[in-house]
């Protein structure tokens, strides 16, 4: 693992060519730097498998049993999270090297080559991640190709604590979504989209993320929130607020058309920063994408996730963070 430093007044960023990673964000405070990601030390990097803001590909969430039909041609993938597909197999994104393509204080791109057959996927896909430092706020770009049509999602699987405390129970949260994806018992879409209008899942107006924790049955089915949001903007206007209590604010945008929403339901056990390990519910995702399992449902590929051969994909994330 090599590890890069991205820097200015306000944020000191570290990113890895493992992974192309985002292993560290410190944000200047009343004067102090303080740590916003749930992550670990680079030494125990690989003992964490949650993910820790890591680059995901080829295709971010689940694809139900594993398998997917285009063009008439069937696919069967590895099935690394039970029965199903996630975050790209058992050596995706998140587990390889990427080539460097340049490094700056204030920028730096990697490069890495999905080929045909890897991992099951069709297509050989060239893909290059950018992170982009400019006072306040971090961008993340997504360019890839295919020569063949795929399955395409890349997204950063960073989690967020603002505040330094155990838990994200008392983190503010709003998200500009008025759809939410229902799931089953293994994080598989069960069922069309619903709206958000009198459920835990709006956050229209903003709300802690612990008001209305397990309080429905499609929450409690995967132990918290583990849902995605169809958004009302994705032209890299504001997605989402994260608020803290302790006045650091984290305002999200991005390009792609859904967000998924993670409280670390299952964070226990994993390596922090000291030592020791992390409780459930430590830090909260918020992973801009397309649906999960979109390659079974094209009832929503008009809003993305299957790349054509030659076609360019192009996306961005970017996080910026204020203490008022």
């Amino acid at each position: 693992m090599q590890c890069f430093e991205l820097h200015n007044d306000f944020l000191h960023i570290v990113v890895s060519d493992f992974g192309a990673s985002w292993l560290s964000c410190q944000v200047k405070h009343q004067n102090q730097w303080q740590e916003v990601l749930v992550t670990t030390t680079p030494e125990r990097w690989q003992e964490n498998s949650a993910y820790f803001g890591a680059t995901i590909g080829r295709y971010a969430n689940r694809i139900a049993h594993g398998r997917y039909t285009l063009n008439g041609q069937h696919y069967q993938l590895h099935q690394n999270n039970g029965e199903h597909h996630l975050h790209g197999g058992l050596v995706g994104g998140d587990k390889k090297r990427w080539e460097v393509v340049f490094a700056t204080p204030q920028g730096m791109r990697f490069r890495n080559y999905f080929a045909d057959g890897e991992e099951g996927f069709g297509g050989n896909v060239w893909a290059e991640v950018e992170y982009r430092l400019h006072n306040n706020e971090l961008t993340i770009l997504f360019d890839a190709e295919s020569d063949l049509a795929t399955p395409l999602c890349l997204t950063n699987h960073a989690y967020f604590n603002l505040s330094g405390e155990a838990t994200i129970h008392h983190h503010h949260l709003q998200i500009n979504g008025d759809h939410y994806l229902p799931v089953d018992e293994t994080g598989i879409p069960n069922a069309p989209l619903r709206s958000v209008v009198g459920t835990s899942f709006d956050f229209r107006q903003g709300k802690t993320l612990g008001q209305d924790l397990l309080k429905d049955a499609d929450q409690q089915k995967v132990k918290g929130y583990d849902h995605a949001f169809r958004l009302t903007k994705n032209d890299l206007n504001s997605t989402a607020c994260l608020l803290s209590a302790k006045g650091l604010n984290l305002e999200i945008s991005t390009t792609l058309p859904a967000l998924q929403l993670y409280t670390g339901n299952w964070l226990a056990g994993q390596p922090n920063m000291t030592g020791g390990e992390y409780g459930d519910y430590a830090g909260v995702a918020l992973e801009p994408e397309f649906f999960p399992d979109t390659p079974n449902h094209p009832e929503w590929q008009h809003l993305g996730g299957i790349s054509q051969a030659g076609e360019r994909y192009q996306h961005a994330i970017r996080y910026r963070f204020s203490a008022p």
